[in-house]
């Protein structure tokens, strides 16, 4: 099945993800409707995007509002529904977890409730979960043991005391089993039980891909919690030094937009039998001091600085294992980190001239 004279349905369509999909797929689909609250931390003019192509049919609309929903599912009978809608800030969702839980996890049971109300069930549903499901991941011991720690605390961190005693495994959704350390990973996977529940009690198909930390063109730029590849850009291109959080040696697999807008593609393209989970980055394990070094060699800026500042409820490690992703699906990145860092800077530059 492709989205060819299908009817797909984007929730949170409009932001950074949904117009790089909708800029490969929009004009194929028989309908390519987007609903998105257009909220002002994303998009602080409220207005259409201009990377969003004009085949995407905008309806603005607020994903936790029942009546939003009863209003487009009235004319709209989604076959595929991909559900980006989220809120996404791991440090954010510590002070305001409510609102976390509303939209990421009510927001999803108002989905499926006004599919109910509509009597309607499409044949695939697609979710984008994240790496922060996994909290901090498999590790393994002096003695080759695998355990898999609780979240640092925040008696740790203020201790200083970065990493665990062991190695660190990158995270398969296959050999590594959710333990959120954030409220927003938390919500995150209750997005995956809840739409698992009501798939297989629906004889419809379940795709989730866990996202590792992506970054690109089309990035908000006024987003505070985006992503620090567009944050460590902005500093360097104004010659400033980049600010290192604990001892600069955090690790995250950081994967270029367009990676990740094929990936669902591929996914779209070839619909699992019932549930799929797989993981999507590029599996290279980059430290925050190497991302923000790279970054300041492009504009020649001063050296970051590793200041021992930390965030609760932030990972120590996080990078994904994408074998059984290139095996499932007509997928493998693409995007060396150097080279999309060079593309978003030439992005970056334009945006900002």
């Amino acid at each position: 099945m492709s989205v060819d004279r299908h009817t797909v349905l984007v929730t949170g369509g409009a932001g950074f993800i949904g117009c790089a999909l909708a800029q490969r797929l929009a004009s194929s689909a028989g309908r390519w409707v987007v609903l998105d609250s257009l909220h002002p931390q994303v998009h602080p003019t409220s207005e259409r995007p201009s990377a969003l192509p004009a085949e995407a049919e905008l309806v603005v609309g607020d994903v936790t509002n029942p009546d939003d929903w009863d209003s487009l599912l009235a004319s709209v009978r989604p076959d595929v529904v991909v559900h980006l809608a989220a809120e996404t800030g791991t440090a954010q969702s510590l002070s305001e977890s409510s609102r976390h839980g509303l939209v990421n996890v009510v927001g999803t049971t108002m989905l499926l409730d006004a599919m109910t109300r509509a009597e309607w069930v499409p044949s695939h549903l697609v979710l984008t979960s994240s790496r922060a499901v996994y909290g901090e991941g498999k590790w393994i011991d002096a003695e080759g043991h695998a355990f898999q720690p609780a979240g640092r605390t925040h008696a740790q961190l203020e201790a200083q005391h970065w990493d665990f005693d062991g190695t660190h495994v990158p995270n398969s959704a296959t050999t590594t089993t959710p333990n959120p350390s954030s409220v927003y990973g938390a919500t995150k996977l209750a997005q995956e039980h809840i739409l698992g529940a009501w798939a297989g009690s629906h004889d419809t198909r379940l795709s989730v891909l866990r996202l590792q930390n992506v970054y690109g063109p089309g990035q908000s730029l006024t987003n505070p919690y985006t992503g620090i590849v567009s944050l460590f850009s902005q500093l360097a291109r104004d010659g400033r030094s980049i600010p290192l959080y604990e001892d600069g040696e955090i690790t995250r697999d950081f994967v270029y937009i367009d990676d990740v807008a094929d990936a669902l593609v591929a996914v779209l393209n070839d619909p699992p039998a019932t549930v799929r989970t797989l993981d999507v980055g590029t599996g290279v394990r980059t430290t925050i001091h190497d991302l923000a070094q790279a970054v300041q060699d492009f504009y020649g800026s001063p050296d970051p600085v590793v200041t021992g500042q930390f965030r609760d409820g932030d990972v120590r490690h996080a990078a994904c294992d994408v074998t059984d992703t290139v095996d499932q699906l007509d997928w493998t990145p693409q995007w060396s980190l150097q080279r999309g860092i060079a593309d978003l800077q030439e992005w970056i530059g334009s945006e900002l001239a």
